[in-house]
């Protein structure tokens, strides 16, 4: 380190250079860092879902989730796996050991999901396997509502569902309160006994109709030329001709026989906006993206296609659940305390050591975040919630080495040093106290490092970003800083009692000190004569207060209670209910809802969607 420290005044340009471009390069990794509102952690949950239409739950518990629980539950790492099967659907959930490879066990997962597909029903759709991940949940909720025809939403809808999905930033885009439209054919009976066309012939030739057939391709010799033929249906008009019967020169199409028309499948999901019926799409972004960018590119998009795309005017359109608001005001409430911060020392170390100190001293603090900031964009970490709150927690401690240094540089010029000598020398006398004083901090957070479990994965953001912006404050009050003061540092004036204080402290009697630092030392040099006293003092008042705390205290909480921008309600029945039945009972909890003052947007979300259609559901 001392060699270290001669290196940094040798070279004083380099190392001022050196600063200047950390500080740039944190400024250009604070503006371009992705910020995201939760950590992107493993849980150690994946879910595993097959649906079946018209099964029952105990048909579904014997053909669905026995042939993929007798293969899945092999799988190493598996630490619990819970099935849960209902009406035209079956679903798993296996739960890994914390710390797992989650790449790999959901790699595992698949396999095994992939041998038990030729022991599940032929009619059963294809199994879904989706790991849980908080990132992967919605950044924002775009609804569509307003007096107009139904079909125009779900238009709209789909026509934004595509557009926004086109963002890089984007992951997903799920549709909720919409219909699947589809084309329904009505056959008459009377008019298929008049033809003499059997209900199994019609059914015959719809299913050997839209198919893509593969022709193949003529060569003659002089060319070669693919064959197609046209099979597939792609409009209402080639439904409404498809041939049936042919007899001489007539043709029975299916027009003849039934009545076409277009209309939507059964309801699978309800949305409503404050109580009004309304389409929505779950934006999500993809892992490690910027939450606040990715919101905006979506306003941006929905205001153009809102203003230029010559949508009605009565379709609204209103954003909820905006997790960009969110970390915005997070890192708004940052930046106020680094600059509340930098203030009050400043005005502390004004007051004490003169304004060019306090200058240097305030320097140490955006200097170590933009540290520590450029070290977690290097380590490809994100600003989260936790990565905030190791932020604002490390405020006070930045500044203890950059005080320290300069306060004893300062003593040194005024006891007649020139700057440059009376820098290096504080940077070398209080190396190893700060280094030391350092590593007790760091200390203290290491640990919460090798914490288990989820709550372990969450919290581990902290203790890094703690070594991160403190290793940043060790190179700022040992290199950077005193390089600094040995170019523009300068004592201040200093009268006879605080030279005379000044050398006690040094190499003199401290109980000579007048003042409260008089008092204080010589309480301590009380003290020291008898250690096992104070010790013991010490062990008593500390059991004491842990015991009261455990008898009288309010209890542990992981996190504080605060004020929160978003609240869930959810709402559980009992019951085979119908999505209508369902719906009614929400009704009722939203009706309530909407009566409490205070609430600017209320989303309400029943059933599921026709993506996710199979999945856990959420009322």
């Amino acid at each position: 380190m001392i060699r270290l420290i001669d290196a940094a005044f040798r070279y004083a340009r380099t190392v001022l250079s050196t600063l200047v471009l950390i500080l740039g390069a944190g400024l250009v990794a604070y503006l371009t860092i992705p910020k995201e509102n939760n950590p992107d952690i493993n849980i150690p949950l994946i879910h595993v879902s097959v649906s079946h239409d018209g099964i029952s739950p105990e048909d579904a518990e014997r053909l669905l989730i026995r042939p993929m629980e007798k293969e899945l539950q092999g799988i190493d790492g598996l630490k619990e796996m819970r099935a849960v099967a209902e009406e035209g659907h079956a679903s798993l959930t296996l739960e890994f050991i914390a710390g797992f490879d989650a790449d790999q066990a959901l790699l595992d997962v698949r396999e095994k999901v992939d041998l038990a597909k030729s022991e599940l029903p032929e009619d059963s759709e294809e199994p879904r396997v989706n790991e849980v991940n908080f990132g992967l949940f919605p950044v924002v909720v775009v609804t569509l509502s307003g007096h107009v025809p139904e079909r125009l939403l779900f238009k709209l809808a789909n026509e934004l569902e595509d557009r926004i999905e086109a963002i890089p930033s984007v992951l997903d885009v799920v549709i909720v309160g919409d219909r699947e439209e589809l084309l329904e054919v009505v056959v008459d009976p009377a008019r298929l006994e008049s033809y003499g066309i059997s209900g199994a012939e019609l059914l015959n030739v719809v299913n050997m109709n839209n198919r893509l057939v593969a022709a193949g391709v003529i060569d003659t010799g002089e060319g070669r030329f693919a064959v197609k033929v046209p099979g597939l249906l792609e409009n209402a008009r080639d439904v409404f001709s498809l041939p049936i019967k042919v007899r001489d020169d007539a043709v029975v199409t299916l027009g003849d026989l039934s009545s076409v028309r277009r209309t939507f499948k059964d309801r699978y999901s309800y949305a409503r906006i404050n109580g009004e019926p309304s389409v929505a799409l779950e934006v999500k972004k993809r892992l490690g993206e910027n939450v606040i960018e990715t919101v905006a590119h979506v306003r941006a998009l929905i205001e153009h296609v809102h203003t230029h795309g010559r949508w009605p005017a009565g379709v609204t359109v209103r954003f909820s659940q905006d997790q960009s608001t969110h970390i915005r005001n997070m890192l708004n409430e940052l930046q106020n305390n680094v600059v509340a911060a930098v203030i009050l020392v400043m005005v502390v170390v004004v007051a004490a050591l003169g304004l060019r100190t306090a200058g240097l001293v305030g320097l140490s603090i955006p200097g170590s975040f933009l540290f520590g900031i450029l070290a977690l964009q290097i380590f490809g970490m994100t600003i989260n919630m936790v990565v905030l709150f190791g932020l604002i927690l490390s405020v006070g401690m930045l500044v203890d080495g950059a005080i320290v240094v300069t306060e004893y540089a300062d003593r040194k010029m005024a006891e007649g040093q020139p700057r440059r000598t009376a820098y290096t020398l504080a940077a070398k006398r209080m190396a190893w106290p700060i280094t030391a004083s350092t590593a007790t901090t760091l200390a203290a957070f290491l640990p919460l490092l090798f914490w288990p479990g989820i709550v372990g994965e969450f919290m581990k953001f902290m203790p890094i970003t703690l070594v991160m912006t403190l290793t940043g404050s060790l190179l700022m009050a040992l290199l950077f800083i005193p390089a600094l003061g040995g170019l523009i540092g300068k004592s201040v004036a200093v009268n006879t009692g605080v030279l005379k204080a000044l050398a006690a402290a040094e190499k003199g009697d401290l109980t000579d000190l007048t003042g409260v630092t008089g008092w204080y030392t010589r309480l301590l040099s009380k003290l020291v004569r008898k250690p096992f006293r104070v010790i013991g003092i010490a062990v008593v008042v500390l059991v004491s207060v842990q015991g009261y705390y455990a008898f009288s205290g309010n209890g542990i909480e992981l996190f504080p209670k605060s004020d929160r921008n978003f609240a869930k309600v959810y709402v559980h029945a009992r019951g085979n209910l119908s999505i209508d039945e369902k719906d009614n009972l929400v009704r009722e909890v939203e009706d309530h809802v909407l009566q409490v003052g205070g609430i600017k947007i209320a989303y309400t979300r029943v059933g599921k969607t026709d993506r996710d259609h199979g999945k856990a559901e959420d009322v």
